[in-house]
């Protein structure tokens, strides 16, 4: 039997909030969202969590197709969208363009019109590309929009990205609701120093997304954000800019530092994170475009040889010992470069990640329902009536 007191009392959290720009309106960057659009979304993730976890149903649609686009792996992600997308009854198409008409030519404007006849949502990754993700996400609500528009679809499915060249708003997320249940409340989270670090990798193509989407949303919390990095590993200047004025709005403080040793002392939290330097992706981008392989593998044996050079950038005990009163709490999006496990040296030591490793797991484990909730808050003008609709209708989820 249900907690009916627990799930009142997470219902009338929701009714405090205020959300502005979510129904009827895709999830594509954190930073378009007001602060009560951002707290309904992990106030309804909390509560899809609790009617799964208590053996009801969440399902709303009864048909219907959510289509994942997927131009880069995934594992967390993409499982996280298929999960949430069958949590909420829809069922789910990976698209593939290999396998479509887009290798004869078809337009971006036909190709989502044709899938969408009876698509509900679309949740899209494309991050690799500067310049490129966010704005193909943007074609796509431009095409969709034209086909509802015009009588062609008889609804306009919603996107959800899933990760682009600019933010990653699924994983900064459900950081999010991690660090809300970890610390106990977003009341709590004002003044906790977060670090959001770079870390050694043997790689070199990591995207800045992760890093750009955590800095850009956790100063809108109130928290003290450091960004530390080695000279030469910008992000996109614009997300950094992001960051700076909602610091000086919410009066946190966001700083940028060279060094991991000073960043790491007296943090509340760590996010020591490998990405790719901001001038490197722009030229592997038009390399890219250029078809230019032999200038790809110049690039990335000069990225690799730089990456070398920062090894010492590994979160060890050490810096661990660092954090305030030593026991500040790691967070990594997955999978970490773990040093002897999964790579000879990498961003973390693999004790460390071990202690911390299932903190990391419970972190990863809020995607779902931080992609159900934004699924289901841009479907729905009224998410607490169809919350307290599914509590009270009590379909079991599994028969017992």
């Amino acid at each position: 039997m249900a907690d009916i007191k627990k799930f009142q009392e997470l219902l009338s959290q929701l009714k405090e909030y205020k959300p502005t720009n979510l129904a009827n309106n895709d999830f594509l960057l954190t930073w378009e969202k007001s602060i009560d659009d951002l707290k309904t979304v992990i106030q309804v993730s909390q509560i899809l969590r609790f009617l799964r976890e208590n053996n009801i149903s969440p399902r709303t649609f009864d048909s219907g197709l959510a289509i994942s686009i997927f131009r880069d792996k995934s594992t967390r992600t993409r499982f996280s969208f298929t999960s949430a997308s069958d949590m909420l009854g829809l069922q789910v198409i990976d698209f593939d363009e290999k396998k479509t008409q887009i290798t004869h030519g078809e337009t971006v404007r036909e190709t989502m019109n044709m899938i969408s006849f009876m698509t509900e949502a679309i949740g899209i990754r494309d991050d690799m590309f500067l310049g490129y993700g966010h704005q193909y996400m943007l074609d796509v609500a431009h095409a969709l929009d034209e086909g509802y528009e015009k009588g062609v679809l008889p609804q306009r499915p919603r996107l959800v990205n899933l990760q682009c060249d600019l933010d990653h708003p699924t994983q900064a997320m459900a950081d999010l609701q991690h660090l809300v249940n970890y610390f106990g409340g977003f009341d709590k989270l004002k003044g906790k120093k977060l670090v959001m670090s770079w870390a050694y990798s043997p790689s070199y193509a990591k995207p800045l997304s992760v890093p750009q989407g955590i800095i850009a949303l956790m100063t809108r919390l109130g928290m003290d954000v450091t960004l530390a990095y080695p000279e030469g590993y910008d992000l996109v200047p614009e997300v950094v800019d992001i960051a700076k004025q909602n610091a000086q709005q919410t009066g946190a403080s966001f700083q940028i530092t060279h060094s991991m040793e000073e960043a790491f002392k007296d943090a509340d939290i760590v996010y020591p994170k490998s990405w790719a330097p901001f001038n490197i992706m722009v030229e592997r981008t038009k390399l890219l475009k250029e078809g230019n392989a032999k200038g790809l593998d110049e690039l990335e044996q000069q990225a690799l040889e730089q990456n070398a050079k920062h090894k010492d950038w590994t979160t060890t005990n050490e810096l661990m010992k660092l954090t305030r009163n030593g026991s500040g709490l790691y967070m990594h999006c997955l999978p970490a470069d773990i040093t002897g496990v999964s790579c000879e040296h990498g961003e973390v030591d693999a004790d460390v990640f071990e202690r911390y490793r299932i903190e990391t797991y419970k972190e990863a484990s809020y995607k779902p329902y931080i992609i159900a909730a934004m699924m289901l808050t841009s479907k729905f003008d009224d998410p607490v009536a169809l919350l307290e609709q599914l509590f009270e209708r009590g379909q079991s989820r599994v028969i017992i």
